[in-house]
C-alpha cells in the first residue's frame, strides 16, 4: 500500500507539489489526472525514489521509498519521455533490468516481444515513439515488480496497442496483485481500467474517489415527461445537471438507483431510460460541486 502524507516539491521557486496526501491500495489500478504541469510527473518520481520529498512522508508498504534499494526493486518507473543508453538494444536493455530485479521473466519478456513484432536486437534509436514505450512497458511487466509508474504510458500508442497493454495491465492484476499508477491528462485513456481517479491540480489533489462508488451515487437519465409532471419529480430529486431538446431531458442526478427508478415510476413518464456514464461525465459532476471546471482543468 502507498500512503503519501502532505507531501510537498519544490524545485527553486515552483511548488511542483504542494501537501498532496493520497492512499493507493494493492491490487488496484490509480489513475492520477490532471493538465500539463500539474505535478503528475514530479508525484510519480517521488513514488519511485528518483526525487526525495521536501515536506510531508511517502511510504510503501510502511517503508519509506527514496535511498531504499529493497523498495525500489519492487517498483518500476516507466517516464513520458523515454530514455535509453546510447546504441542500445531492447535485449540489451533486459539483460541491464535483470540485475536489478530479481524476478524478471526472461521467457514472458521474449515472448511479449515477438507478439509485439519488436526485433530484439535492432538499436532503440531507430524505434518509434510508440515502440520505445512498447518496449519499456514490456519491461516493466516482465520485471516482476508489485508497483508499475506510468507516466502518460498510453501516449504514442495506436488504439489497438493501448486496448493490448490495458489488457496486460488488468491480467497482472488479477493474477499477482500488481498495483499500477497511471498519469494522464486524458480522462478517456483511462476510463476503463482505473480503479480509483485522482485529480491533481495546481500541485495538489483535488478530488480522489473510487469509481464504483461514484458510479454508484450519480447517474444519467434521458426522460421525456407527460404532462407538467417534471415540476413533481424535479423537486423530489438533486439534479447535478440538465439539458432539454425539445420534449426530451437529459439528467444527471445523485442518488440510489432504486429511489431514482421509484421516483420517476410514479409519475409514469412517456419515456425513460437510465444510461451509463463516462468517467468524464462523473467528474465533471462532482468537480463542479466543489466549484471547479474540470473541462478547463484537463480537457
Amino acid at each position: 500500500m502507498i500512503i503519501a502524507e502532505a507531501v510537498s516539491k519544490r524545485f527553486e521557486d515552483v511548488l511542483a507539489l504542494d501537501h498532496v496526501s493520497a492512499e493507493i491500495h494493492d491490487g488496484s489500478v490509480f489513475g492520477l489526472i490532471g493538465s500539463n504541469g500539474a505535478g503528475k510527473s514530479t508525484f510519480l518520481r517521488l513514488l519511485a525514489g528518483i526525487l526525495r520529498p521536501d515536506e510531508g512522508g511517502l511510504q510503501i508498504d510502511g517503508a519509506e521509498v527514496f535511498e531504499n534499494l529493497a523498495v525500489k526493486r519492487r517498483c518500476f518507473y516507466i517516464s513520458d519521455e523515454q530514455y535509453f543508453f546510447p546504441s542500445c538494444s531492447p535485449e540489451e536493455l533486459k539483460n541491464y533490468y535483470r540485475m536489478y530485479y530479481p524476478a524478471f521473466d526472461n521467457a514472458r519478456w521474449a515472448h511479449l516481444m515477438q507478439a509485439f513484432g519488436l526485433d530484439a536486437r535492432r538499436k532503440l534509436r531507430t524505434f518509434s515513439k510508440g515502440m520505445k514505450k512498447q518496449v519499456s512497458v514490456i519491461c516493466g511487466l516482465c520485471s516482476g515488480a508489485d508497483y508499475l509508474f506510468c507516466d502518460e504510458t498510453f501516449d504514442g500508442l495506436d488504439p489497438v496497442m493501448r486496448q493490448t497493454v490495458k489488457s496486460l495491465f488488468a491480467a497482472d492484476v488479477a493474477d499477482r496483485g500488481m498495483t499500477p499508477v497511471v498519469a494522464s491528462h486524458n480522462l478517456r485513456e483511462l476510463e476503463d481500467i482505473c480503479d480509483h481517479v485522482g485529480l491533481l491540480h495546481k500541485g495538489g489533489i483535488l478530488f480522489s474517489r473510487d469509481l464504483d462508488e461514484m458510479r454508484l451515487g450519480i447517474h444519467k437519465l434521458q426522460v421525456i415527461f407527460a404532462g407538467d409532471s417534471s415540476d413533481t419529480v424535479f423537486s423530489r430529486i438533486k439534479i447535478l445537471s440538465q439539458e432539454q431538446r425539445g420534449s426530451l431531458y437529459t439528467l444527471v442526478v445523485r442518488g440510489t438507483a432504486e429511489d431514482i427508478n421509484r421516483e420517476f415510476h410514479a409519475i409514469q413518464p412517456l419515456f425513460f431510460e437510465m444510461l451509463p456514464l463516462t468517467l468524464e461525465e462523473i467528474f465533471i459532476s462532482e468537480t463542479e460541486v466543489a466549484g471547479y471546471d474540470v473541462k478547463k482543468l484537463i480537457l
